[in-house]
């Protein structure tokens, strides 16, 4: 079974990095949102789960090559070197659920960064959107 994997920001359809550009291709499950905050990185954003706020993004079935890819661009690390860690999360998309990747960005690489209140990178980052606000301390 291939695994599956949540994406929410450069990755999703339409961003800097979509992930139709993988191969072999990635097989789109559909549209979904999870718990957590989403913080703006300047050219790309980063999650942090669990909390109140969602982030939307796209479920996707890949292949491991893929998975393997996605770990190199995300600067996944064994160690506190890297830029996201990778977790899994259930997501539901359409009242089917799913065991996802999500790729959370390493708390050390949020201080200061102002926080996405609509939840959806492609949305904020199509309009210049400023509905963000510092996260608090």
């Amino acid at each position: 079974m291939m695994p599956h994997v949540f994406v929410y920001g450069t990755l999703r359809r339409g961003g800097r990095n979509d992930i139709a550009r993988y191969r072999p291709a990635p097989q789109w499950i559909g549209e979904a949102s999870i718990a957590g905050t989403l913080f703006d990185l300047g050219a790309y954003p980063g999650i942090v789960l669990e909390g109140e706020r969602r982030v939307r993004g796209e479920v996707y079935a890949i292949e491991p090559a893929v998975e393997a890819a996605l770990d190199v661009l995300e600067e996944v690390a064994d160690d506190d070197s890297g830029e996201y860690i990778k977790r899994r999360v259930r997501v539901d998309v359409g009242g089917r659920w799913f065991d996802c990747l999500v790729y959370e960005i390493h708390p050390m690489r949020i201080a200061g960064r102002a926080v996405i209140e609509s939840g959806d990178w492609i949305a904020h980052a199509a309009r210049g959107d400023t509905s963000f606000s510092q996260p608090k301390d």
